[in-house]
């Protein structure tokens, strides 16, 4: 039987072996500069900080190590936002507060509990993993400058004067970013993924390239957001709609997103986390 911390590498490693995944490093589609390779190292790297969270480890502590193992390939940034959302589910496998709901089976109200109980120091061990990557991110508001987490551990001040657990420091995120989104709100986009990777029929895989439309579909991708404008994330939902309606070859939007270098990594997040879910709750693989 998988531990929860091998569930999170099997996650991982069914989401970026699914295609096609417009836009995103599969099996099939690389960049230059990120390759397929990158992310399978990156799964390798981050496996000492998942095991971290599963035993019970501090969440802040659990992901600056899994982002310094993750980060020992050529690759650069490969799966910062999926170990974002895996960390806080991997560590409510282990969370015997009996409020949060039963110990047999990982629901949102245990995520959510988890995230809840973040503290300062949590929120000091996430800024100082960004010393290990550079992650692609938006400028924050005029009076959030001095908690730019671009910033790294020169923000460790800032976060510590005002008392902001990494729950705080999300909460002050969800306009701008998807994966702060689910960890204040309970992580709903994941758990509703769980449950339509395990309704679909197929190679898991498969399934993960089809929930990864549907999610595309359904919502902007904050990180295109970031990157490229409001105006081309939604453009890019609706092209993944037309797929869906069958109007729209997947695999030649994935072509085209990768020759643009549109990359919805949010939502490859999401189904990692989502993949996840699921293999925790009996998903056969």
């Amino acid at each position: 039987m998988r531990t929860p911390a091998e569930n999170a590498q099997l996650a991982l490693l069914c989401e970026v072996t699914a295609t096609p995944k417009p836009g995103n490093v599969d099996r099939a589609r690389e960049y230059p500069d990120l390759r397929f390779e990158h992310f399978m190292a990156g799964v390798v790297g981050a496996s000492e900080g998942l095991r971290m969270a599963a035993a019970g480890d501090p969440i802040g502590r659990a992901f600056e190590r899994a982002i310094e193992g993750m980060a020992d390939q050529r690759g650069g940034n490969t799966q910062f936002g999926a170990l974002l959302l895996l960390v806080p589910l991997v560590r409510a496998t282990s969370d015997e507060d009996e409020s949060s709901a039963s110990s047999e089976e990982l629901t949102p109200k245990r995520a959510a509990h988890v995230a809840a109980a973040t503290t300062v120091a949590d929120a000091t061990a996430f800024y100082r993993a960004f010393e290990h990557v550079d992650v692609a991110v938006d400028d924050p508001p005029t009076d959030m400058e001095a908690l730019d987490v671009r910033r790294g551990a020169d923000a460790v001040p800032a976060i510590e004067a005002r008392e902001l657990t990494l729950y705080d420091v999300f909460e002050r995120s969800v306009d701008r970013d998807g994966v702060a989104r689910e960890w204040v709100s309970g992580f709903p986009r994941t758990f509703a993924a769980a449950d339509r990777i395990a309704a679909l029929d197929g190679p898991v895989p498969d399934r993960a390239a089809r929930v990864f439309l549907e999610l595309l579909a359904d919502e902007p991708d904050t990180f295109v957001v970031t990157n490229h404008g409001e105006a081309t994330a939604r453009e890019v939902s609706a092209d993944a709609q037309v797929a869906l309606d069958g109007d729209l070859d997947p695999d030649a939007l994935a072509d085209d997103l990768v020759e643009r270098g549109i990359n919805p990594g949010t939502t490859a997040d999401l189904v990692a986390a989502g993949l996840f879910v699921a293999l925790e709750r009996g998903l056969d693989v």
